[in-house]
């Protein structure tokens, strides 16, 4: 659902006012509803990079966080108090290195790295529009991870340019790099899927 119709820009404070049982998303002011009910797969795979994750920070002591979907990220602009803000998402897994950046609800501020799983209700929201989004709001690495190709693209800030590099794809049977880690490799040929 895009409410362009009504020409009217949603913020973070419209957000917490819609049912906690309406799944939905707003990028540019505009909402997005999410998918209800998600494949087998597509939670599947959320389980396995959190557990890879998770597994890799704890045996490390590493202070970065891991958090699944329904977890609010609300991106804003500078100052801009948080109840204006026209950018509030769920992605599927977000990592979190700076805590002063969580709260109860959630992250404010851009998350260190962000994967998301496409899912076939609305690919062109992370092929697109968060790809933009995320970019924009400097998220260091962010993986678009489709289980019905069986395909990750892998988006990495360059920090001189400060725009995302070009791409790396990859496949299930690759083990691919964790940038934002000196020492994490994911190998999705062995994820239980």
């Amino acid at each position: 659902m895009n409410n362009t119709a009504e020409n009217k820009l949603y913020t973070y404070a419209d957000y917490l006012t819609f049912p906690e049982d309406e799944c939905v998303e707003i990028i540019d002011g505009h909402i997005y509803k999410m998918a209800a009910a998600p494949s087998r797969k597509h939670q599947e795979l959320i389980s396995q990079l959190l557990i890879e994750i998770g597994s890799y920070i704890k045996s490390n002591n590493g202070s970065c966080k891991v958090y699944p979907a329904p977890f609010d990220v609300i991106l804003r602009n500078g100052d801009e108090d948080i109840n204006n803000s026209k950018n509030v998402v769920q992605p599927d897994i977000s990592i979190i290195c700076d805590k002063n950046k969580l709260t109860d609800k959630g992250c404010t501020g851009a998350p260190d790295m962000i994967v998301e799983v496409v899912s076939p209700f609305n690919p062109s929201n992370d092929y697109v529009r968060k790809l933009n989004l995320y970019e924009e709001f400097k998220v260091r690495e962010y993986w678009i991870v489709n289980p019905m190709e069986e395909t990750v693209f892998v988006y990495r800030l360059d920090t001189s340019t400060m725009h995302y590099a070009s791409p790396k794809s990859y496949t299930f049977k690759d083990i691919i790099k964790v940038g934002i880690y000196e020492n994490l490799q994911i190998n999705f040929a062995t994820l239980n899927l």
